[in-house]
């Protein structure tokens, strides 16, 4: 007679993958929003150069450069997730978090003399930054691929939404570990001088400029680390391993997981998938293409990662008196509502919740432009920006992965999926570095003309989202990643 663990695989085994996977979406969100603390300590380092002058166009691109990196570890994802494996993939993706940690912390690093400012240690930073950024780019697309190819169909959605969360906990992570690195001190006071220069204001806190900025950066090393070791230890996607002509060893990990009978199933369906190991990416159409492109799109366009990452400084033009608080706490608010998708994402589907999110979200975001900078509705323009980011994150967050990882034919996927993670990059970084000159943007006529604009922009395209998803996203809830092959085949 066979033992329960042949009949119905272990989800022990299963979780304990699963959770290692979504470390890498834990180092995703920390290393996206650290930034968020210690761009005003490192904007204060570099105005001390003596070489060159440190501009906002200059802030702007230091705080966005890991996204530059984001692009292209997701242009690569895809090869590299086809020839080198999804594990092999992931664990290049903790060395290079590692790395950039480290280098972050300390940019002069055997070539710079420490603390002394100039242009060439600013290039040396950003490049430390794009490294990261490569591991998120990488991360961003080969963990909720090796979830979904992990995953039984039944609990693919839950388990993929996981890593969502990940995301959003490893952004409260790093909020916290700032707020906690900051202590007593407080963040440097920056004014402007004219023509996008600005300067130190006196008595600004001097621990923040030369250090305290540091200890924010490195303290990614730890899960860093962490990751690149734990992922060494689980196994390689059934479903790559079946790709590669390792039928054995995809078996052994489809009965470990799923039971034997059900395991021998699901090996004969992927094989069934997977007899084109090299079909080009347009074998099923334009269409299948173009959701997973605009899946990413409306993700980024909608403005979230505007609030994510200079969550502070919007606060504080608020005029909150802590605005660090105010960000932890739209980080509790952002993890209670991711877990709202991934209880309801097996049962509502992820067409109802996107639909959902989007139409709360333009609320949101309407609310914003309507009261942003009004005497007395303060509190009002808050709830909005939390409205704006819990409907983000109990739809668009976590949902958006759950699709491009399933929503593509097994044969096309690794590329499709990098196609797909890299627009969402580059709308990502579009979205990032517009925010500012955009929000702060101002007519003859009205002086917070930039202030509406930015939001009421944001809340007409989460009204086109909620349409795209309506007339053109089909619902997965339920199917097979084999089931997508037949899907796209009508």
């Amino acid at each position: 007679m066979k033992n329960s663990l042949e009949s119905t695989g272990s989800k022990t085994y299963l979780f304990t993958i699963v959770l290692v996977a979504v470390l890498g979406g834990l180092l995703f969100g920390y290393d996206t929003a650290v930034i968020s603390g210690a761009e005003k300590g490192l904007q204060a380092f570099f105005l001390g150069a003596g070489d060159f002058v440190y501009t906002d166009s200059w802030h702007g691109f230091t705080c966005a450069s890991a996204l530059i990196g984001c692009i292209l570890g997701s242009a690569v994802s895809g090869y590299m997730a086809s020839h080198w494996g999804r594990k092999r993939s992931l664990i290049f993706a903790g060395i290079m978090f590692f790395i950039s940690a480290l280098g972050s912390m300390e940019p002069e690093f055997l070539l710079f003399e420490h603390g002394t400012p100039s242009y060439p240690l600013l290039i040396a930073f950003n490049v430390y930054r794009i490294i990261g950024g490569v591991g998120v780019g990488l991360a961003s697309a080969i963990c909720p691929m090796y979830i979904a190819e992990v995953a039984p169909s039944g609990v693919r959605g839950t388990l993929v939404s996981w890593n969502q969360f990940a995301i959003i906990f490893g952004q409260l992570v790093v909020y916290m570990v700032n707020f906690l690195i900051l202590g007593e001190h407080t963040n440097p006071v920056i004014e402007s001088v004219g023509q996008g220069v600005n300067a130190v204001v006196a008595g600004s806190d001097p621990w923040t400029i030369e250090t305290g900025w540091r200890y924010m950066f490195g303290s990614e090393a730890v899960p860093a680390g962490l990751f690149a070791i734990l992922i060494c230890f689980v196994p390689e996607t059934p479903r790559y391993l079946v790709m590669a002509g390792r039928d054995d060893q995809a078996l052994a990990v489809l009965t470990r997981i799923n039971g034997e009978a059900e395991g021998q199933r699901t090996l004969e369906e992927i094989k069934g998938t997977i007899s084109e190991k090299t079909e080009r990416v347009l074998t099923y159409g334009v269409l299948v293409i173009f959701v997973g492109i605009m899946l990413s799109v409306f993700q980024q366009a909608v403005g979230i990662n505007a609030v994510l990452y200079y969550a502070p400084r919007i606060f504080g033009d608020m005029g909150m008196e802590n605005p660090m608080m105010q960000t932890i706490i739209m980080g509790v608010v952002n993890i209670l509502f991711t877990l709202v998708a991934i209880l309801t994402v097996e049962r509502w589907g992820r067409k109802p919740l996107l639909v959902t999110g989007s139409i709360g979200m333009a609320v949101g975001a309407f609310g914003v432009s309507l009261t942003f900078g009004e005497a007395g509705l303060e509190m009002v323009t808050m709830l909005s920006i939390m409205l704006y980011s819990a409907s983000f994150m109990m739809s668009w967050g976590p949902i958006c992965w759950v699709l491009i990882a399933e929503i593509f034919p097994n044969t096309i996927r690794g590329t499709a999926v990098a196609i797909a993670v890299a627009f969402q990059w580059i709308f990502n970084w579009l979205v990032s570095a517009s925010f500012v000159p955009m929000f702060n943007m101002q007519t003859e006529a009205d002086a917070d003309f930039g202030h509406w604009f930015t939001y009421a922009l944001y809340g007409c395209i989460c009204l086109l989202a909620a349409l795209f998803v309506w007339r053109l996203v089909p619902e997965t809830k339920g199917k097979t990643l084999e089931d997508m092959t037949r899907l796209w085949r009508k």
